[in-house]
This record gives C-alpha cells, sequence and structure tokens, in this order.
C-alpha cells in the first residue's frame, strides 16, 4: 500500500522541495502535474535572468560614469600640463635703404600753347599734329597787310624825320654864325644891343629845334622796331625743341592778337626728358635729397624699367597732408613714354637708424598699446614696442627689439607674460 506523507512534510519550503503538496494532489492528472512543474521552473529562470541584467546594467552604467569621470580628469590634467607650441621667427637688423613704390603722372619738362601776336590770316602752316620741330623752326606765317602797311609808313616818317634834323642843324649852324658875327659888331658899336640879343636868342632857338628833330628820330626808331618786331610776329616759330601735341589752327583762319583774347595756334611739349610729381610721407621725407636714383614703371609697358633721378624738391612739406613734393626727371630720349602716362615710381629711401621688420602679424595692441610675445628660455616675455614704419604686411620696429630675439607669431590672444611655451 502506498503511504500518505505527514502534514508536515506537505508545507511548501519544508520537507517539499519538489511542490509534493501541488504535484500530488488526490485525482490530478499527471501530465498535468508535469506541465504545471515545467512552467514554474521556466518562471524561476526568467525572474532569476532579469535579476541578473538587472544587475549588470547597474554595473555597466556604474562602470561606465565612473570610467568617463577619470577619462575627464585625465583630460583636464593633461591640458593644465600641456605645454602650447608657438611658431617663431628670428629677428634681423635692417639698415639698407628700404624701397617705396609712390604714383604720379608724367608731364612734358616744357609744355607751351602759342598764341597769335599779329592780326590777319593764316598764310601757310608748315606743321601739324605730332610733327617733331627743332627750336626755330616756322610753323606758321600770319599774312598780316595792314600791320606791313603800317611798318612802311613808319619808316617812311623816320626819314623825314632824319632830313628835318638835317635842316634843323643846319639853321642852328646858321644861328650860331649870326649871332657871332653881331656879338662882334655890337662890341665894336656897329649894331644895337637889341640886334644882339635878337641873334643870340634865335641861336638858342635853333639849337633847341635841332634838339626836338633829334628826339623825334629816336621816337620814330621805337616805333620802326615796335613794328618790326610786330612783323616779326607773323612768323610763328617754335621756342623750344619738341613735338606739336596740339594745332589749334588751318590755313585761312583769321587769328587775333589780343592781351586777353588772343587766338591759341599751337601747344608744343618737350619730351625728351619726362618730369613727374610725387608726394613723399614726412616720415620718409628725411632719406630722400636732390640727385637720388629713382626708377619708373608703367602697368602697360611689363619687363620695362625707366631711370630718372629726382631733381628737385619742394623744401616744405605741405601743410594739409603732411607730404614733402618732389620731382623726378626720367630720360626719354627713345620716345616710349608719352605725357600723360600714369606710372609708379620707385625710391630707395635711407634709414635714420636700424630697425627690426617683422610681419604684423606678430604685433598684440590692448590697453597698454603694442606689444610682441617673444621666446626667451623656454617662456613667454612681452615687450613694449615702438614703431618706426608701418609697411602694412610688416612694421619697422625702432625700440623693444634686438636682432637675434625669437619673435612668436600668431600669438594667441590669451598669451601672458612668463607663461611656459615650447618652440614649434
Amino acid at each position: 500500500m502506498n503511504s500518505i506523507p505527514s502534514p508536515a512534510s506537505l508545507v511548501p519550503g519544508t520537507d517539499d522541495p519538489g511542490g509534493y503538496l501541488n504535484d500530488h494532489v488526490p485525482g490530478q492528472d499527471p501530465a498535468r502535474r508535469a506541465r504545471d512543474r515545467g512552467r514554474r521552473g521556466a518562471a524561476r529562470l526568467l525572474g532569476f535572468g532579469a535579476v541578473v541584467v538587472l544587475a549588470g546594467t547597474v554595473g555597466l552604467g556604474v562602470w561606465g560614469k565612473t570610467s568617463r569621470e577619470a577619462d575627464a580628469a585625465a583630460t583636464l590634467q593633461a591640458r593644465l600640463d600641456a605645454v602650447p607650441s608657438v611658431r617663431t621667427m628670428i629677428a634681423k637688423s635692417e639698415d639698407a635703404p628700404r624701397t617705396i613704390e609712390l604714383t604720379g603722372n608724367l608731364a612734358a619738362f616744357d609744355s607751351t600753347t602759342l598764341f597769335a601776336r599779329a592780326t590777319g590770316y593764316i598764310a601757310v602752316r608748315n606743321v601739324d599734329i605730332g610733327s617733331k620741330v627743332q627750336k626755330g623752326d616756322v610753323l606758321a606765317v600770319i599774312a598780316a597787310p595792314d600791320l606791313d602797311q603800317q611798318l612802311a609808313q613808319a619808316k617812311a616818317q623816320l626819314v623825314q624825320f632824319e632830313a628835318a634834323v638835317t635842316q634843323a642843324g643846319a639853321n642852328s649852324d646858321l644861328g650860331k654864325v649870326t649871332n657871332q658875327r653881331t656879338a662882334r659888331l655890337v662890341a665894336q658899336g656897329w649894331n644895337s644891343l637889341q640886334q644882339g640879343d635878337q641873334d643870340r636868342l634865335s641861336a638858342e632857338s635853333l639849337a633847341a629845334a635841332l634838339a626836338v628833330a633829334k628826339a623825334n628820330v629816336v621816337a620814330q626808331q621805337a616805333a620802326v622796331s615796335r613794328l618790326e618786331q610786330l612783323t616779326g610776329f607773323e612768323r610763328i616759330v617754335a621756342p623750344f625743341d619738341g613735338v606739336v601735341t596740339s594745332r589749334l589752327t588751318d590755313v585761312g583762319s583769321l587769328v587775333t592778337a589780343d592781351s586777353s583774347s588772343g587766338t591759341p595756334l599751337f601747344s608744343l611739349a618737350r619730351t625728351d626728358v619726362l618730369r613727374t610729381q610725387v608726394f613723399v610721407p614726412q616720415a620718409l621725407s628725411f632719406g630722400i635729397e636732390d640727385g637720388d636714383q629713382a626708377t619708373v614703371t608703367v602697368s602697360e609697358l611689363p619687363g620695362r624699367v625707366f631711370h630718372g633721378k629726382i631733381a628737385r624738391n619742394a623744401q616744405a612739406l605741405s601743410a594739409g597732408t603732411r607730404t614733402l613734393l618732389i620731382e623726378v626727371d626720367v630720360d626719354n630720349k627713345d620716345g616710349v613714354l608719352a605725357a600723360g602716362l600714369y606710372s609708379v615710381i620707385h625710391l630707395a629711401v635711407r634709414r635714420p637708424n636700424p630697425v627690426i621688420t617683422i610681419p604684423s602679424q606678430a604685433v598684440m595692441f590692448n590697453q597698454d598699446g603694442l606689444k610682441v610675445a617673444v621666446f626667451s628660455d623656454g617662456k613667454v616675455e612681452l615687450r613694449k614696442i615702438e614703431l618706426e614704419l608701418d609697411n602694412g604686411a610688416t612694421v619697422d620696429i625702432r625700440a623693444g627689439l634686438k636682432a637675434g630675439d625669437h619673435v612668436i607669431l600668431n600669438p594667441p590672444a590669451n598669451i601672458t607674460d612668463g607663461e611656459r611655451v615650447s618652440q614649434g
């Protein structure tokens, strides 16, 4: 016979480890009891797995947080311990003349506009625009018949006045002789005193008439000379060697000789030497003087360099711009250059004192002024500087640096004096 379990053994968790009370229910199907045991085992495994996964997730989170905190601390410490790397350049002293470029317009050395000094018509024109002429060449001839007639009349009047001088001279001589004779007769008592006075005064009057006649001749000679000069202006001549740059009249044109509204005839320019005016800033004006060499370039003539020299300067700076006006004479005997060209003048300017030239990117500016960071013994040394000249991409340092200093390029804005850095 089968034995009946005791009540104590039927309490779960005591003496019924296999769940006998549930599995051995009287009258229950054994197959059903087997399925129930399987479900309960799976549930226990699932619960145990969930607990394991939850514990793993919590542990992984704690480990990740701890790892990240450790990495952040290590990174922060590495940053604190890191030494920045900087690029440097070695400062060099410059005492050679610096080349500057200034712009200017080329102009003719001499230029003039010729006006009519005689009224008439253009009878002959010998030149045109672009004609090269020499000093004294006849450019045109003015037909002035009225002026020619005035000259002829003046010359005829001069002949009359010269004849009058001869006549007055004869009369003066006769008066002198008569006065001398009358004076002797008056002294001998053969003529009256009144006759003597009349002859004496008559002689003096004739002498004065001779002086007037001579003065008339001198005046008429001046008139003839003036008209001869005016008729000389009928020939328009070149005042210097050059080229005709404009023709303002033609054959048959009426021209007038008026001091305020005279007729312009030709424009003439001397182009074998060209001059250009440039304005030198005050900071550079002490490094140039008359006679210094200069070169000129024109963008339309690449590769060509034209030589000249500083010929003169204004000896005074413009009050408005603080610049010195200078003129550079450029040799143009080959005629390649033309007056009016826009050009670039290159000048070598002497430096009054040696300077240190560094890139502008190395200069720092703040409330304390201009400074430069210098690499020295692994540390940053901030130095105040004095500028000699700002060239744009570079600056000339007058004081604050010396040759051989390692200047830091592109220093950070937060760089500090004494900061440790490494030279890259």
